[in-house]
């Protein structure tokens, strides 16, 4: 079955993606009205769902959206990893507030849209080159806090990373204080401990970053651009992977490929 043949889950429905047909209404298509997850397939099973799910159920609720349903939500999901047979991969699951009349303003009455897509590949894992993005991270926002579809910043400093020849951006508050990469959590190994920023930085709390802090492989810190020059090793990780970083704004980064591994394990034992 190839990338495009995959079948998707929309409201309750498996289909085929060329049948699928979103709302033109949709707030969701319209002003980014949703949140949304990235999760990881192994064996078959997607990795750390709970988790998933308490951050959708979450974000939902800052967007004063209806809670989503997690019974039918795990159903989806397990119906359309079966029926595209993924043993690896990831899964999107993307939850929009609906339709609604033009305007900024919601309808009294929500119907929210749910969409389920698989994807059969996996990000590579090879080391990155990072470069500091002009664009800031507002610590302030609660967007900061949430996966929201509105990923216009990071959009445009993975934009300005690839123009510089680099394959991410780091992004740092309006303080000057590391948040984190356009797409990952930043993983900093500083006097031997690896630390990684605080959420009231502009750290979105990642699912995997989440894992690592409450088993103690990572402790909570606010990173500073001096602190982070002089770092033993700088990694990146999110819901699909985790990676060394090889480079800083051009200049080389040492490499620990013991804590790497260390790391890896600790994410998805």
């Amino acid at each position: 079955m190839t990338e495009a043949s995959l079948p998707i889950w929309l409201d309750g429905q498996i289909l085929p993606a060329a049948k699928a047909r979103i709302d033109p209404a949709d707030r969701g298509f319209l002003l980014g009205d949703g949140v949304f997850e990235t999760m990881r397939v192994a064996g078959g099973a997607l990795c750390h769902f709970t988790r998933h799910m308490d951050r959708l159920v979450h974000g939902a609720a800052v967007l004063h959206m209806p809670p989503p349903d997690r019974v039918a939500l795990a159903a989806g999901v397990e119906s359309l990893l079966a029926a595209c047979a993924l043993g690896s991969g990831s899964l999107r699951l993307t939850l929009t507030r609906g339709t609604g009349p033009r305007g900024l303003l919601p309808p009294a009455h929500v119907r929210p849209t749910c969409l389920i897509t698989a994807t059969a590949t996996t990000p590579p894992a090879t080391p990155v080159r990072l470069v500091m993005a002009t664009h800031r991270r507002d610590a302030g926002s609660v967007l900061s806090r949430i996966k929201s579809l509105n990923y216009l910043p990071s959009i445009l400093a993975r934009m300005e990373a690839a123009a510089m020849g680099a394959d991410d951006a780091l992004l740092l508050n309006h303080a000057g204080h590391v948040a984190e990469t356009s797409a990952s959590t930043l993983i900093a190994c500083l006097g031997g401990q690896p630390v990684t920023p605080p959420i009231s930085d502009g750290a979105l709390p990642g699912t995997v970053r989440g894992v690592l802090v409450d088993a103690g492989m990572v402790r909570v810190g606010r990173i500073t651009v001096s602190a982070l020059l002089q770092a033993e090793a700088l990694f990146t990780c999110n819901s699909l992977g985790l990676r060394e970083v090889a480079g800083l704004d051009g200049c080389a980064v040492a490499r620990r490929p013991d804590l790497l591994a260390a790391l890896r394990a600790c994410a998805w034992r």
